[in-house]
């Protein structure tokens, strides 16, 4: 089936539903709906069977669902309507939730319901459910929608009822520190953690708070800073604490748009003198810090997880200094990769962006990231597993490449890729990509720039093992995979194998000469003032709108149909043309 996918942007649901569909042998192609442009002739220039709007803010014109059968996915239950349908659910502790995907209709959110998916709702952040259990239900709710579609036979449900509820605007989120407990202060920041933030006012200045993780031991007076570590704050409540990772600076009328950033670098000289608390916690202290280690028998685990997977020069170096000493115990695996929600999407562009120097800061986190991948391809001494909980992207596809082993969630999507942001790439890709994939699929990886499901990668041999699970249930699993791993009787000849290998390649072509050819081609694009990656950056981290569909999303790509153009009026809809 020809569908056209549109979407206010070509966000994490888009992309899984992208790649998921083209799995299935769908053509899919795709447009932004964009203030300026006519989403009717762009309708009307691909003739789909069926239209699918995974994340859309705007409504669908009346010229395009009145001849286009219309889907929209909603991220609620059958009944619920508005556009901060997850905020309220996690701002008002909802313990389960839905995904409904509805007809297109006049009324935003009012249509004939196609299909609808249950799940739970974990007290995680956001954007944390929106990449996890939402899409996990937005996927199943999508491919039963097309899948009834397609039968020509299925008859959508009315809905009878419903419950329309505004935008959830600050004036609901702002946070009273002298009235709000832990749970509600942490619940209020998880319902806003990436977008829009929490405003608050903070040492004189307002800001947009971005994350939120209890702290069980340090007290304060409530709105109290308290301490710092690895770059976020600790802020008291009445009857605890809360680490905020990352502000953002509300805009000044006439200045430029501001983004998220470490907390610590974003208050700069305002922040006080307050203690400087070590990254790593004491043995069960309930707390937050964003690298981990554990073992369990003969296996070691690895954990981290930084805010929007991104790395800057300090997290990278902080990684290899955990990976290092988890190298000197006497384990035969160890297992690399959080416990849920992204593994890397390489280095930090917003950290970058807020240099002084940003191309000596690019080139430092570079050679951060690839300090880090060299490690891991140079582990000899026991068998290194990736363990993917979530996405995936760019270097941190390839960080994820340097391991023995690859394993990642069903979920999972992954963009093996650099261009998009206008760079060539390093993290030793030329050597890890070519070895996984050939040298001819690697090559066609990076042109077409175009996400990958978890199954689509271990089908091209980019992932070794796909494993089917909730995302609460990762972790276990991961831990009963890495437990047989060390039970097979072929590891320990695989460990031994693996100095013998690594010695072979050294003397064929040293991974130094891969690392200093990639190095080359990324020193003369950061420091090139007119190369396109600092115009690409700047856009993506100030979230600039796009101007144009991408001509690589316009394209149709998947598999082929010769069915006919949908002519509204199918059985499929239950409706005739007016």
């Amino acid at each position: 089936m020809h569908i056209l996918l549109v979407a206010s942007a070509f966000n994490s649901l888009t992309q899984r539903v992208h790649a998921e569909l083209r799995d299935r042998g769908h053509l899919v192609t795709m447009e932004l709906a964009l203030p300026d442009g006519s989403l009717a002739d762009a309708v009307r220039r691909h003739a789909p069977q069926l239209v699918l709007a995974p994340m859309l803010r705007t409504a669908i014109p009346r010229e395009v669902w009145e001849t286009y059968p219309c889907f929209v996915v909603h991220p609620g239950p059958v009944g619920d309507r508005g556009p901060s349908s997850l905020d309220w659910a996690i701002q008002e502790g909802a313990e389960r939730w839905g995904v409904t995907v509805l007809q297109a209709v006049e009324e935003m959110d009012a249509g004939d319901v196609w299909a609808s998916v249950a799940c739970p709702l974990p007290p995680v952040p956001k954007s944390d459910l929106y990449r996890n259990e939402i899409a996990d239900a937005a996927l199943a709710a999508v491919l039963l929608a097309v899948e009834r579609f397609a039968s020509g036979t299925h008859t959508p449900v009315r809905q009878d009822t419903s419950r329309a509820r505004p935008y959830l605007d600050q004036s609901v989120r702002r946070i009273d520190w002298h009235a709000d407990s832990t749970e509600t202060v942490v619940r209020k920041l998880r319902a806003a953690d990436s977008q829009p933030g929490v405003l608050d006012t903070l040492l004189g200045e307002e800001w947009y708070l971005h994350g939120g993780h209890p702290e069980d031991v340090l007290r304060g007076a409530p709105g109290e800073l308290l301490a710092t570590r690895v770059g976020a704050i600790c802020r008291a409540t009445t009857d605890g604490a809360v680490w905020i990772p990352e502000l953002r600076r509300r805009r000044r009328p006439g200045q430029p748009s501001t983004f998220r950033r470490p907390a610590v670098s974003a208050l700069g000289d305002l922040l006080p003198p307050v203690p400087r608390l070590p990254a790593l916690p004491e043995p069960g202290w309930r707390t937050w810090t964003d690298i981990r280690y554990r073992e369990e028998g003969s296996v070691g685990f690895l954990s981290f997880s930084f805010p929007g997977g991104a790395m800057s020069t300090a997290q990278c170096r902080r990684l290899l200094d955990a990976y290092r000493e988890a190298c000197t115990r006497p384990t035969s695996v160890l297992v690399l990769g959080g416990q849920r929600d992204f593994f890397c999407n390489g280095i930090h562009l917003g950290v970058i962006e807020a240099a002084e120097d940003p191309a000596a800061e690019s080139w430092a986190n570079i050679n951060a990231i690839d300090d880090l991948v060299e490690a891991v391809l140079r582990t000899t001494d026991r068998l290194v597993v990736s363990a993917l909980a979530g996405n995936a992207a760019a270097g941190g596809v390839m960080l994820a490449l340097a391991a023995d082993e690859v394993w990642c969630r069903g979920g999972c999507v992954l963009n093996p890729h650099y261009r998009l942001m206008g760079l060539t790439g390093s993290e030793y890709w030329t050597y890890t990509l070519p070895r996984r994939v050939g040298a001819a699929a690697a090559d066609r990886l990076l042109r077409e720039a175009l996400p990958m499901s978890a199954a689509g990668a271990c089908g091209l041999g980019l992932v070794d093992r796909v494993v089917d699970c909730r995302p609460q249930d990762f972790q276990a699993e991961v831990g009963r995979m890495a437990a047989r791993l060390v039970s097979l009787p072929g590891t320990r000849t695989r460990i031994a194998a693996k100095k013998a290998e690594l010695e072979r390649q050294e003397s064929v072509e040293p991974l130094s000469a891969f690392r200093e050819r990639e190095l080359a081609e990324m020193h003369r694009v950061f420091h090139d003032p007119a190369a396109t990656y600092h115009e690409l950056r700047r856009a993506f981290v100030h979230k600039e709108k796009a101007t144009c569909t991408p001509p690589h999303l316009a394209r149709a790509t998947g598999g082929r149909t010769t069915a006919e153009p949908f002519r509204f009026g199918s059985a499929a809809t239950g409706r005739t043309t007016p």
